[in-house]
This record gives structure tokens, C-alpha cells and sequence, in this order.
């Protein structure tokens, strides 16, 4: 998987995170739209300089997908949590 970025934005495609988040696109777009869906950008600093991180969170799972400078993934991990 590999994130583009335009202007220093992540450009994720809808059916990748869907699937992580075992939905399908128009649940997660649904989702995305109404707010159940929380996103966060983060920016390396230090020894992760030019590293983003991006975590998608959802009633049921959070993603977090760490990618490089270039937008390749380097870890995509996954946990089950609840939030109201």
C-alpha cells in the first residue's frame, strides 16, 4: 500500500482503509461524513523526521498505517476499541 500526498495531504484510498476497518466504501464514507469516523495525521520528528502517521477510527477498530517520506506503508497495525 502507498499513500500519495498532495500539498503535504494524505490521499488514502476509500476502499483500502474500508476494508481494515471491515466495512465497505459507502459504510465508511457514510461513516466518514457523520463524524463516527475519526482521522489524525501526524508528522515525524527527530529520528522520524519525513514519517507520517495516520490513524483511522472507527466505533469498532483503529488503524494506524506509518508510512515513509515516499508514502510507502512501512507498518499497518489494528486494534479493536469503543468510543461513543
Amino acid at each position: 500500500m502507498k499513500i500519495v500526498f498532495d500539498q503535504d495531504r494524505p490521499i488514502v484510498e476509500a476502499d483500502e482503509i474500508a476494508a481494515l476497518l471491515e466495512l465497505d466504501v459507502s459504510g465508511f464514507q457514510d461513516l466518514m461524513h457523520s463524524g463516527k469516523i475519526r482521522s489524525i495525521v501526524e508528522r515525524g520528528e527527530g529520528e522520524d523526521e519525513g514519517k507520517v502517521r495516520l490513524t483511522f477510527q472507527s466505533p469498532q477498530w483503529r488503524v494506524r498505517l506509518t508510512c515513509a517520506p515516499d508514502g510507502e506503508v512501512l507498518t499497518v497495525t489494528r486494534a479493536a476499541c469503543s468510543f461513543p
